[in-house]
Order: C-alpha cells, then sequence, then structure tokens
C-alpha cells in the first residue's frame, strides 16, 4: 500500500491547536446550542464532532474521513436512539473532509444525494476559514430535513449529549 505523503503531513501538523483556532469555545458553545435548538423541532439527535487529524494506524492505513465517521458513528452509540434517530456531522480538519452520517431511518426518508449537498456546502464555507459558519449552516439544513421527515410530536428526552466533540 502506497502513502500518501501529502496527506501523512497534513495529518501530523494537524492537532488540537488546530482546531481551537478553527473553532473557539465561544464558537463551539453557539454549535451547542444550535443542536438544542435544532432538536426541539424535531425527532431526531445531532451530534457534532471535529477531530483535527488521525493518527496512528488509521492514518498509515489510509482509514477515509468516511470510514473514521462510521467507526465514530458506532464508538459514540449515535445508532443506539429509541427511535434511530441520530446523526452525526464528523469534520476531519486536516482533509477539511465533512461526513454525515445518519442512522437508517432517516438515512431512508433524506438519502445520501441530500446528505451529499449539504457536505458540499459546509466544505465550501471551512475551505474559505469559516468554520463556525459552515457548521451552523449544515445544522440549519440537517434541522430542515429532519422537521420535514422527522417532526418533532409531544416532548421526546434529549437521548444524546449536544455538546461538540473535539478529538
Amino acid at each position: 500500500m502506497a502513502v500518501n505523503i501529502k496527506r501523512l503531513g497534513k495529518h501530523l501538523l494537524g492537532n488540537r491547536a488546530r482546531v481551537r483556532k478553527a473553532f473557539s469555545p465561544q464558537g463551539l458553545k453557539r454549535i451547542e446550542a444550535a443542536i438544542k435548538a435544532s432538536e426541539a423541532r424535531h425527532a431526531g439527535q445531532i451530534r457534532f464532532v471535529v477531530e483535527g487529524a488521525l493518527d496512528g494506524r488509521p492514518l498509515l492505513a489510509g482509514q477515509s474521513a468516511r470510514e473514521r465517521a462510521l467507526d465514530l458513528f458506532a464508538h459514540l452509540r449515535i445508532w443506539d436512539t429509541e427511535h434511530n434517530s441520530g446523526v452525526l456531522i464528523y469534520l476531519l480538519l486536516a482533509d477539511r473532509d465533512v461526513e454525515i452520517v445518519a442512522d437508517r431511518g432517516i438515512d431512508a426518508k433524506v438519502g445520501a444525494a441530500r446528505w451529499r449537498e449539504v457536505c458540499a456546502i459546509m466544505e465550501s464555507e471551512f475551505q474559505q476559514g469559516h468554520f463556525e459558519k459552515g457548521a451552523l449552516s449544515g445544522i440549519e439544513r440537517i434541522t430542515a430535513e429532519l422537521a420535514a421527515h422527522f417532526p418533532a410530536q409531544g416532548v421526546h428526552r434529549n437521548e444524546l449529549p449536544d455538546q461538540p466533540v473535539v478529538l
């Protein structure tokens, strides 16, 4: 297997400092508040995860952002909601790659093509250095999809933390 040297360099230089530069503590609080407000409008559960860079075996094995997002979807138990209503927004900062992984019930209604559109909008903002704006824009678009397909019905409990995860 050939190692992509350029990608390897980006990831070796990527760290939590890069994440802190892109997302201030106040920005992360605004993302958390946006998730909380979003979940009041639909039956879904949203998690936002930003990772500065891959390291170790995943990096050397050439793990893609999609593969990492699927791993985190399972590891963070986003799939383990009562109504199969979890959605992960994953940003691999070193690659400026966004992935959305939705539980099977949601994914069947919204579809991969729409998720790719949302990812592309977010990635465009990130390319311009507008990280918080891109994240909030993505949450807004996901909210619209979830509200359309899975509107809030009565009181529902918050099954997953709203706080962004920084890796």
